[in-house]
């Protein structure tokens, strides 16, 4: 029998996104003819019932997706452990019919929740002998279906990338260090910064990364050294000799030493102070992680997560083990419950057991992978090159327009490249520069501070060589015995490097092994899942539409907002999903004229029914036709009195500012596979040219040969783009609706 109702809470610790999972559920049931109801204040309101338990509307959930924390609410509720607890919770959830739990929380509530699955049956025998409900109640509730989504800004629960939140805490502890690095400089002063993560050091070491921290603290892997107090104040002595003025030290709430010693930050703080004989500051970021307004990432992961919890449940058999819906190679994914609880609770258990070999084999690979390349970059001057090894010289450039990102990608690039003993050199101003031999042999303080930096600290051009550029490039990769080339670029970068690998036959000197690194706000580049910089771009689009809803409810008005893409609609359509648009234009599906009085009428039945905001969001070359100017002047005469409309033209804010940590994560680990690349096949003398990108939750290496045949080049964009795929859920979830977005 096909469920009928559904209920859906958040429980445990807040985590930003959590109102984008609301909201998604609740629509998305809807939209598949269930009855949907909200249970305020977690497991609390399960076993208080009442008007703690409420159908949802369409518009119930309005407005919220922006929002930081629960509106539902969130409560530790001690009855529910008890026996007791969970049969008035079971009495109330069959007084309402309610057949399935969706579940918003970390690795307590999804427990709790499986418990409450599998007690079911006595629960609801006993309410039969209690005469609480009667025999065909029982009957009719035999089975209570569960589905669980992670919210935990920790990312500490197996099975998923990432959970919700976990992205938005990222923002918060980069834009923290990021300002205190900047005082900290000023004063060349050290500070010790402890961030959440009770049994997981992922927030302490991927913030450690995305900052350009000097030592990191984590729970998984203390330092492997007793005198690691001696180890790290020398390292840190060793930065500021080398040309550092400031010292960050990041650590997580459960850091300890190799005997299970809890290492504080006022630990840290003395053991710096009495070694390096200078005033030390602490700062405890604390619940200022879990505030605030979600991230893009967040919110597009928790509407993701949503959609397909009910799709997930609807499907549900009786006899199925509960599912975690979860994100796993930029896909959203089902897992077994229980698995991912049980061997989360493993990581704990090898931590509190001292055994860090085995808690770090529990972690994903990339956590391990991040780690080891962390080792790295937080050196105060690289390793001394091994005189019998081969040492390699690597150029390394910016091409196509500016993405944040290019920076961080750079300096993790040479740092690597350095430690492994290769010459790193630095080639100014894209291939323009390359032309003019602009080239300059980096060293490992080359780029320090670059790593939050935006823009291009080693300039980029558009400018794609022919002719006599040609033959300089050549000129210069002779005179400089460049022996592998690294183009850290967009469609232009791309293009310039395809002719480099096209006139081989004409120029000996482009026989050298080639990578591409795609960073481009964009997300236009063929092989490539994300590139480096749209991450970005998309929380720009977020925040100025943010306050231009703000904006808007105060008068009956409708904006639409024109954003960057050229031909690919990745931003529009990801940052419709982000902000609630009712409406997406993009290139890719087209824009008719019969589309655009559909809209009108949409617009006009909602304003008249009692909206105040209307959202539309317009890829910039979604149709020459139909501009922004012009579905305003449209949008304006139909609307008359009903509303008023304002174009918003978000234009190159777009592209500026500085790398959101998704963007430094990624652009460090891309750097990293792409010196790889380089260095083997330098190793092996081989010519190979490739592009890299993440595809399907695997980072692979594609013939450059194959460009062309990957790409639609009239419009400058990939042939098979994913993220098309979101289009229904963006559709379904923008539904107008009184209430708004």
């Amino acid at each position: 029998m096909a469920i009928k109702r559904v209920a859906v809470f958040t429980s445990g610790g807040d985590a930003q996104g959590m109102n984008a999972a609301v909201r998604s559920v609740v629509r998305t049931a809807l939209d598949r003819g269930l009855e949907v109801f909200a249970i305020y204040e977690g497991y609390r309101g399960l076993v208080d019932g009442s008007d703690r338990i409420r159908e949802m509307s369409w518009d119930s959930v309005g407005g919220i997706l922006q929002g930081g924390g629960t509106v539902i609410g969130t409560a530790r509720c001690e009855e529910f452990r008890t026996r007791e607890g969970r049969l008035v919770a079971a009495n109330n959830l069959i007084k309402r019919g309610i057949e399935g739990l969706i579940i918003i929380g970390g690795d307590g509530s999804l427990t709790g929740a499986n418990i409450f699955r599998q007690e079911w049956g006595e629960l609801v025998a006993e309410l039969v002998d209690r005469g609480e409900i009667s025999a065909d109640d029982a009957a009719a509730y035999p089975n209570l279906l569960i589905v669980g989504l992670v919210g935990s800004i920790d990312n500490d629960f197996f099975g998923t990338d990432m959970t919700i939140g976990t992205d938005s805490a990222l923002h918060r502890i980069t834009e923290a260090v990021d300002a205190i690095a900047s005082t900290a400089a000023s004063h060349q002063r050290t500070f010790v910064v402890k961030v959440m993560g009770r049994n997981c050091g992922y927030l302490a070491m991927m913030g450690a990364l995305a900052c350009g921290a000097d030592w990191v603290l984590i729970p998984e892997n203390p330092p492997d050294v007793e005198n690691w107090q001696e180890v790290m104040a020398e390292r840190l002595k060793t930065g500021r000799e080398a040309g550092r003025r400031d010292s960050i030290v990041v650590l997580a709430e459960g850091a300890r030493d190799r005997d299970g010693n809890y290492i504080g930050s006022s630990d840290v703080a003395r053991a710096l102070e009495e070694r390096l004989g200078e005033e030390v500051r602490v700062t405890v970021l604390g619940h200022v992680q879990r505030g605030g307004r979600p991230s893009a990432f967040d919110r597009n992961l928790g509407t993701l997560l949503g959609y397909e919890a009910v799709n997930a449940i609807i499907e549900a058999k009786p006899e199925d083990e509960p599912v975690q819906v979860g994100f796993k190679g930029n896909r959203i994914v089902r897992l077994p419950l229980m698995e991912c609880v049980e061997k989360t609770h493993a990581v704990a258990n090898a931590v509190e057991a001292k055994d860090y070999e085995k808690a770090m084999s529990l972690r994903s690979s990339s956590f391990t992978e991040a780690f080891q390349t962390l080792r790295i970059m937080v050196r105060a001057i690289p390793h001394t090159p091994d005189p019998d090894q081969k040492h390699f010289r690597i150029g390394m450039l910016n091409a196509g327009a500016p993405a944040p990102g290019m920076n961080t990608a750079s300096r993790a690039a040479t740092r690597l490249g350095l430690d492994k003993g290769h010459i790193m050199l630095g080639i100014y101003n894209g291939f323009e520069g390359m032309a003019e031999n602009e080239v300059e042999e980096l060293n490992w303080m080359s780029m320090g501070g670059w790593a939050s930096m935006g823009g291009s600290g080693l300039g980029t051009s558009r400018r794609i060589p022919k002719g006599k550029d040609l033959y300089a490039i050549a000129r210069t990769i002779e005179v400089n015995q460049i022996d592998a080339l690294l183009v850290i670029g967009g469609w232009n970068g791309y293009e310039a490097a395809y002719k480099l690998y096209t006139e081989r036959p004409n120029f000996p000197a482009f026989d050298i092994p080639t990578i591409c690194l795609p960073a481009s706000i964009n997300n236009n580049l063929p092989g490539s899942e994300l590139s480096i910089g749209a991450d970005t771009a998309l929380n720009s689009i977020v925040s100025a539409v943010d306050k231009i809803k703000q904006s808007a409810v105060a008068t009956r008005r409708c904006f639409v907002v024109e954003v960057m893409g050229h031909w690919c609609g990745y931003l529009a359509l990801l940052g419709g999903l982000a902000t609630g648009a009712e409406r997406v234009y993009m290139h890719e599906e087209g824009v008719t004229l019969s589309d655009l009085q559909v809209d009108v009428e949409n617009l006009s039945r909602g304003f008249r029914a009692g909206k105040r905001l209307g959202l539309m969001i317009r890829n910039e070359y979604a149709n020459e036709i139909y501009t922004t100017g012009f579905m305003c002047a449209l949008f304006e005469e139909e609307g008359r009195d009903l509303f008023d409309v304002r174009p918003a033209i978000l234009g190159h804010q777009q592209q500026g500012g500085d790398p959101s940590p998704f963007d430094r994560i990624q652009a460090t680990r891309l750097a990293r596979l792409c010196l790889e690349f380089l260095i083997e096949e330098c190793g092996k003398r081989s010519v190979r040219s490739a592009f890299i990108g993440l595809e399907e939750g695997k980072y692979k290496h594609h013939d450059m040969r194959d460009f062309q045949r990957m790409v639609d080049l009239a419009y400058q964009r990939p042939k098979e783009q994913w993220w098309l795929a979101l289009r229904d859920v963006a559709s379904l979830l923008a539904k107008p609706g009184p209430g708004g977005s």
